[in-house]
Order: structure tokens, then C-alpha cells, then sequence
């Protein structure tokens, strides 16, 4: 196959979205319905040229994409051939095949854009245009075909005639050209038409004309071709996509208690029998290993789950959690947060910028930030890491088989060393040698009857 390229048409405001922010960049799953686009192409043809035409908000479009593409500045919206002829300078000396498609189908499939390259191939078309029937093609470009079949053009719903109009098969907006016919017909076209622009569907009937190959591939799955216009279509997309990686991630081995209620993001990857309740959300690089349990109501956010892991009501995010670890409830993992094999981070219990080795325990209501916990570490109820003085932030170690009573205070800089015991109570500020006990804190102090005279003497104030 021939070098592929890909123009993305991605210049336009969407106005209907009443947004700020460009159309394209509204996020289907989690992930701008433009990427959802330029990542089918890369699957399709891993080596193409990908062009994104845009206009408004390209600093925008830019900063969110990266700078893995070649960005095409439309400054004027002047019709789909006009985008497509923005890209004429990278694209005139260019052999192969050229897809166009438009940056708010998030829908469209890899699986689609092959079966309609192929077919492209197969057929040796100056250009195939990616088509399919819908029952109300009212606002749609109308495919015109003749008595044999061929595609003869493509006529827009408001240049359609009322016999053309009752016409169901439509123009999804991708086509794939041959590059340089492509270049050829752009030269030609104009915009004498109802809204004076230049359409990109008049190359068709231009390369007709010249007596060209023009070919139709029918998709049968109307779901694929839905743009987002509005905040209505942008809902609609996110449910369809969320069922498609809902089924897949069932289809692969794991149990969605309730699918409706479960959200996961395009890239996350789940492993055999792991088992994911209702309410909990999925995003980013997320990856799940087998036999885990996950949820209810759980959001991770680019976290490494191991092996037999369970997660129940908590929140954890860029940080990654080991095989046969218990977190939750009401747990909260924050970033740069490594948690061992075989731990419990308990209910009401915070971790950041920490690690936690094998085996340790942090039960419940506890502060771990910027902390190495060693193995087999019991940190008590109430226990805090003290890691900030107002300007820096300063590390707490806690060496193995140590034991933290309940509401310890460990102000950092400060290390706990192997084995060692700390009172309850105690606010530690100096390191504790290994195999110590460590107590800080008042000696207790009683006043026999003390709270008795107390009592008496409110009692005449009252009196």
C-alpha cells in the first residue's frame, strides 16, 4: 500500500457547543473527540502523514495535540475544499492515497477506516467516498448515483433538488483520494453555490467529469458517522463510546456489575476475572492486572494496579498500588505514590509522594506525605508525617518492622529506624535509633477530685 496521509479537519468554532474552547478539544471519554480521530488513522496506518487543519483556537488545538503533527492555519472558514487546499503545500508533490476526515467523528473505527482503505485499493479509485443509510438524511450531503450504480456526485441537503433530497444514502465526510487527483480537482472547483463556498464534495464531480474512477463504500454502523455539533451529540457520543469500551473490556474477561454505571476511558487495560463495581471511573493510563476488585464508587486516574488488588470508595492518581493490597474506604492515593505488595491503606487515610514497602499497614485516619515506609511498618490511628515547615517540604523514613502508636506526630526531617517503637501520643522531632522506644509527650499528671470542686463551684455561679 501507498504512503497514506490524513487530513483532519479541525479549523471550526462550534458555535452550537456554546464553548469557549474549540469543538474538536471537547472530550469524548475522556480524551478530545479530535484524538479519538487522528488515533483511528494511526491505527489504520501507523506510518501516516497526519495534517489538522485548524482555525479557530489553534493555539488551543496545538497545545493539546502536541507537536507529533503537521498543523495547517485556515484563517478564513471558507468551506471544506478551502481546508483541504490549506494543506496543498505539503501535499502537492505527494504520491499515494490522501483520507480526509473531519475532527468531530470521534465515533469512526479503525476497523472501518481499513475495510474502506482496502476497499479503496481494490477498487483503484481517483476517489472513494465513505457512505451509509440513514433513515432521516435531512441535513446531510446526498450520494447521486446512476442507473448502473455509479456514483455519479455528491449534492449538499440545501443545493439538493426534492428528488435528490428523498435520497438515504449519505455522505459521512470521509473520503479517500488519490493524492494527486486530489491536487487536481482543489484547482478546480469554485464556490457558485448556496453558500458561496467551496465544498470539498465538487471534487468528486470534478474527477467524474474527467471520466475518473469514483467509488462508494457503504459502513453499516450509522453510529460511527454521528458529528458533534451541540452538547446533546457530545453526550450521545460519550454513551456510545462508553458502551463500545465497556463491551470490549467484558468481551476480554472482566465483570462490569453494572455497565451503565462504570466509566472507563479509552486507554486503560483490565485484566482476566478482575471485577469492577458500579460508580467507579477509570481514566488515563490506567492499568488493572488480574483478580482484582475494583470499586464501588473508585476513581483512578493513570494508577498500576497489581495482582488481587482491592480498591473500594477511594481515589488514587499517577501512582501505583501492588499485588494483593487493600485500600479503602475513603482512601486517597495522590500522585508519585507507590504502595507495596500485600499492604492496607485504610479508611480516612492520605498518601502522597511516598513509598510504601511490602507489608505495611496504615489502618485508618492517617497522614503519609513525602515518607519511605519500610516493610511490615504499622503506622497507628491518627498518625501524621509533619513534612511541611511553612516553605519546604522535608522526608519521613520509617524503617522496617517499625510500630507508630496512635496520633503520632513525625515531624520531618526525621527517620524512624528498624524496629523501633513510638508511643502513642508522642511528637517525635529528633530520629529514634533502631530497636527503641521513643515516647514524647507529658507525663500524665492527676488531680484527685479535682473535676468534682470544678463542678461545685460552676453550681454556686449558677445559683
Amino acid at each position: 500500500m501507498d504512503q497514506t496521509n490524513a487530513v483532519i479537519l479541525a479549523a471550526g468554532k462550534g458555535t452550537r457547543m456554546k464553548s469557549k474552547w474549540p469543538k474538536v478539544l471537547h472530550p469524548v471519554c475522556g480524551k478530545p473527540m479530535v484524538q479519538h480521530v487522528i488515533d483511528a488513522v494511526h491505527q489504520t496506518a501507523a506510518k501516516a502523514n497526519i495534517y489538522v487543519v485548524v482555525g479557530h483556537g489553534a493555539e488551543h488545538v496545538r497545545q493539546e495535540l502536541g507537536e507529533a503533527y503537521t498543523y495547517v492555519m485556515q484563517e478564513e472558514q471558507l468551506g471544506t475544499g478551502h481546508a483541504v487546499l490549506m494543506a496543498e503545500p505539503h501535499l502537492r508533490e505527494v504520491h499515494g492515497q490522501t483520507l480526509v476526515l473531519c475532527g468531530d467523528t470521534p465515533l469512526i473505527t479503525t476497523q472501518t477506516l481499513q475495510a474502506f482503505l482496502e476497499a479503496h485499493e481494490q477498487a483503484q479509485a481517483a476517489v472513494s467516498i465513505l457512505t451509509t443509510i440513514v433513515d432521516d438524511p435531512a441535513g446531510y450531503g446526498r450520494i447521486i448515483r446512476d442507473e448502473q450504480g455509479h456514483v455519479t456526485k455528491i449534492v449538499e441537503h440545501k443545493d439538493a433538488t426534492p428528488a435528490e433530497q428523498q435520497v438515504k444514502e449519505i455522505n459521512t465526510g470521509i473520503y479517500c483520494f488519490d493524492n494527486q487527483k486530489l491536487m487536481y480537482a482543489l484547482s478546480r472547483i469554485t464556490n457558485d453555490n448556496a453558500q458561496g463556498e467551496y465544498y470539498l464534495t465538487d471534487c468528486i464531480e470534478v474527477l467524474e467529469k474527467e471520466g475518473e474512477k469514483v467509488a462508494a463504500y457503504i459502513t453499516r454502523d450509522t453510529e460511527e458517522i454521528m458529528g458533534v455539533n451541540d452538547r446533546v451529540a457530545l453526550a450521545q457520543a460519550e454513551k456510545v463510546m462508553r458502551r463500545r469500551i465497556n463491551e470490549r473490556h467484558m468481551c476480554q474477561g472482566v465483570t462490569l456489575i453494572d455497565p451503565e454505571q462504570t466509566y472507563i476511558g479509552p486507554d486503560v487495560v483490565i485484566g482476566q476475572d478482575t471485577v469492577i463495581y458500579p460508580g467507579t471511573v477509570l481514566t488515563g493510563r490506567t492499568v488493572i492486572d488480574e483478580d482484582c476488585q475494583i470499586g464501588p464508587y473508585t476513581e483512578l486516574a493513570n494508577v498500576e494496579v497489581g495482582k488481587a488488588a482491592t480498591i473500594a470508595h477511594s481515589k488514587a492518581v499517577d501512582s501505583r498500588i501492588g499485588e494483593k493490597t487493600q485500600v479503602g474506604p475513603f482512601a486517597y492515593i495522590r500522585p508519585g505514590t507507590t504502595i507495596g505488595n500485600g499492604c492496607r491503606v485504610g479508611n480516612f487515610v492520605e498518601v502522597k509522594n511516598s513509598v510504601v514497602k511490602d507489608g505495611a499497614k496504615i489502618p485508618h485516619l492517617s497522614y503519609v506525605g513525602d515518607a519511605d515506609i519500610g516493610e511490615r511498618v504499622n503506622m497507628g490511628c491518627g498518625s501524621i508525617t509533619v513534612n511541611y515547615d511553612g516553605s519546604q517540604k522535608h522526608r519521613t523514613v520509617v524503617e522496617n518492622d517499625s510500630f507508630v502508636g496512635c496520633n503520632v506526630n513525625l515531624v520531618a526531617p526525621v527517620t524512624i529506624g528498624e524496629g523501633a517503637y513510638i508511643a502513642a501520643g508522642s511528637t517525635i522531632t529528633h530520629s529514634v535509633p533502631g530497636h527503641s522506644l521513643a515516647i514524647a509527650r507529658e507525663r500524665q499528671t492527676v488531680k484527685e477530685d479535682y473535676a468534682r470542686k470544678l463542678k461545685q463551684g460552676k453550681q454556686r455561679q449558677d445559683g
